[in-house]
């Protein structure tokens, strides 16, 4: 595929320490494309700043941009109009239905993106979520769904490029891997700034109890009360059974940027472009800065505000791999 520019896209890997560390520390960024902005950020000064020598285990793996074109084109999805965290599950199996999503489909994706029909699907979104409940309408736009492939937070018919790629690279490495934290960087839930630590496992799990050991205030998406919607197909709940016999340690750090429904418009803007319209247009990059400012807050203190949390996280994961 091809960037938004016309270049090449690839996944970077950066790795600093010792090749046959017992021990790795992984950290990802761009498995929602547009969210690379701020993990990239974050990766390159840990780069700059920290561990820039290291010699001695654990091993810090960097994964620059898991989803290339979403990064590229400034997009939350991939080449495929795929939410990667939605793409990760059992493709042997029936994925899981989400019949609810299919009474919203039109309204949320229409066939245009005129003022009126914005308008007017807002209102009928708004009207939806207060009757069913802020809980109820976000698990069922945003849970994941299989049925519409233009619609948003769609997983796919099979495994995307991503995540044959991804799923190819930690087979490979983490052959003879004692132990392996992975931290997963994304942007545009929760409160400006904060840094929410998201579990994809189940909260009575041994990795959920590791997790809280680990970094204390950690979240299962599962139990209700995190920012994320309990999700189909995430890629961090699904990496274990590739590497049975790596102890796994993961978490998403989810940093806040603006309004949940200025973030939605944004993904309903670019899904009907992607749909309808023309995304080489003049008019497209309009939609791009609005897709990009509800993901990055351009603003100095929040990137600032933001490192903290990945410092903590990330210090932590090395001490107990150390």
């Amino acid at each position: 595929m091809k960037g938004l520019d016309g270049e090449d896209l690839f996944v970077d890997v950066a790795e600093v320490g010792p090749t046959s560390g017992a021990n790795v520390v992984i950290v990802v960024s761009g498995t929602h494309g547009v969210e690379g902005y701020l993990g990239s950020a974050l990766q390159r000064y840990h780069l700059e700043t920290v561990d820039a020598d290291r010699t001695t285990s654990p091993t810090l793996i960097f994964i620059h941009a898991l989803n290339p074109y979403g990064f590229s084109w400034v997009r939350r999805v991939n080449e495929d109009n795929v939410d990667l965290n939605r793409n990760f599950g059992d493709w042997s199996t029936a994925m899981p239905g989400n019949p609810r999503y299919g009474e919203f489909a039109d309204t949320l994706v229409p066939s245009s993106w005129s003022e009126d029909e914005q308008q007017r699907t807002l209102g009928q979104l708004m009207s939806a979520l207060e009757e069913i409940g802020l809980d109820d309408f976000q698990q069922i736009v945003s849970g994941g769904q299989f049925d519409h492939p233009t619609g948003i937070f769609y997983g796919g018919i099979g495994p995307t490029w991503s995540n044959r790629w991804l799923s190819d690279f930690l087979s490979d490495r983490l052959q003879g891997v004692a132990k392996t934290a992975i931290i997963d960087l994304h942007t545009g839930l929760g409160p400006w700034s904060h840094g929410e630590l998201i579990s994809s496992d189940a909260p009575d799990s041994e990795a959920y109890q590791r997790q809280t050991e680990w970094w204390q205030d950690v979240i299962s998406m599962q139990d209700g009360a995190s920012v994320s919607a309990d999700l189909s197909g995430d890629w961090l709940g699904s990496v274990g059974a590739l590497v049975p016999d790596t102890e796994l340690t993961g978490v998403a750090i989810e940093y806040g940027t603006v309004d949940p429904i200025t973030v939605l418009q944004s993904l309903r803007a670019d899904a009907v472009l992607h749909a309808s319209g023309d995304p080489t247009s003049t008019d497209a990059k309009l939609i791009r800065d609005q897709v990009r400012g509800a993901f990055l807050d351009d603003d100095p203190a929040w990137l600032e505000a933001c490192w903290p949390r990945y410092r903590s996280v990330v210090t932590t994961s090395m001490e107990r791999l150390g």
